[in-house]
């Protein structure tokens, strides 16, 4: 299968993956043939990449970074415990709150457990554009993927279990304190005024103050919420800290929260693909973000995924087919046009591969195809 977007999509193509409504709910299963009554319904569902199957990706796999039943738990799990922990009826006398509340962090605990077992027990590049789903509160699910890349980027620093297991519980609560803010204001279509922008930025402190003031959550996960928005040059807020006043759980997440961030369809705006995303991290190398945690988090993720149409330096186009771990950024290609752009008979290289060193990917995009 293969990635395009749906601008391209043609009556007739068959879904190589399913698709997901804001639920977590199968919307369009796989195979399901499309018309363009059903395009023009994910275009209304701001949904602007699906995978598809034809002859040519015949065989491409898209290897899911997290089992779609851990994922669907977690989404579940997130939800419930964001929603219970900025619940309006949470105070500190309220037993009943204080209950909900020690059963929210359980059930955190317990489901990050999970990620970091599959994480460790399945080393691959995480690629989580793998689920095509509508849109729905970001929030939930851009926690989820912060913590994912943050749990795999904390594997690379050789960081203790312990330690882990807090950045992953700081990366799930980190924007925490979204829940407070106008979801009008926060989804907002278009540009922020800078009233609007200064109200966003608050989020962070709305987050630490409520995060400290539970027992059961330690006060360096409430310090996520708090700095994953400050910059090792000092240009971040809400304290305006640099390079070793940044807790270093921090340092670790900012990457992540970038990354999806850019990498995740919004309203206002169009997802980077992750070559692109991480291009964005390196032109803030050494000023936004710790240059080791980047180099870290290239090296981890798969720059060029399963299904992505790229363009090779001599011309030629192919098709991604398989990730190399040791070389996330010189995977195997499916060659399918010559350097006139004729259609050939697919064959696979591996740029990874001595004889293939020459050639590079100089341009990666849906709409190459």
């Amino acid at each position: 299968m293969r990635l395009i977007t749906l601008d391209r999509c043609q009556t007739g193509m068959k879904l190589g993956k399913p698709i997901y409504n804001e639920n977590e709910k199968v919307l369009l299963a796989k195979g399901t043939e499309l018309t363009d009554s059903l395009i023009k319904r994910l275009m209304l569902l701001n949904i602007y990449t699906v995978y598809i199957d034809d002859e040519l990706s015949e065989g491409i796999e898209i290897v899911e970074s997290i089992p779609k039943e851990i994922h669907l738990e977690a989404v579940s799990v997130i939800t419930e415990c964001l929603d219970t922990i900025a619940g309006p009826n949470l105070d500190a006398s309220n037993i009943q709150g204080m209950i909900k509340t020690e059963r929210a962090i359980r059930s955190f605990k317990k489901i990050f457990k999970d990620i970091l077992s599959y994480l460790t027990e399945n080393r691959t590049a995480l690629n989580l554009l793998a689920t095509t789903k509508a849109h729905s509160n970001h929030v939930y699910t851009h926690s989820l993927n912060v913590a994912i890349y943050s749990c795999q980027l904390a594997i690379e620093n050789g960081l203790p279990l312990k330690k882990i297991e807090d950045i992953g519980m700081g990366a799930m609560l980190h924007d925490v304190g979204k829940m407070f803010i106008s979801p009008e204001v926060l989804n907002k279509a278009g540009a922020l005024t800078k009233d609007e922008y200064e109200y966003v930025k608050s989020h962070s402190e709305l987050g630490f103050d409520l995060l400290r003031k539970i027992h059961e959550i330690p006060l360096t996960v409430a310090h996520c919420a708090l700095q994953h928005h400050e910059r090792v040059d000092g240009g971040g807020y809400p304290r305006g800290l640099r390079e070793d006043q940044i807790h270093s759980y921090a340092k670790i997440l900012s990457v992540a929260d970038v990354f999806d961030a850019v990498t995740s369809h919004r309203v206002y705006r169009r997802a980077l693909l992750p070559h692109k995303g991480i291009e964005l991290l390196y032109s803030g190398n050494g000023t936004q973000f710790e240059s080791k945690q980047i180099q870290l988090f290239k090296d981890c993720i798969a720059i060029y995924p399963e299904g992505l149409t790229v363009k090779l330096n001599n011309g030629t186009t192919g098709i991604v087919s398989k990730y190399n771990f040791n070389a996330v950024g010189r995977p195997i290609i499916r060659m399918i046009k010559d350097e006139e752009g004729n259609e050939i008979k697919p064959f696979e290289i591996d740029l990874s591969s001595v004889e293939n060193l020459t050639l590079e990917i100089i341009e990666a995009d849906e709409l190459l195809f």
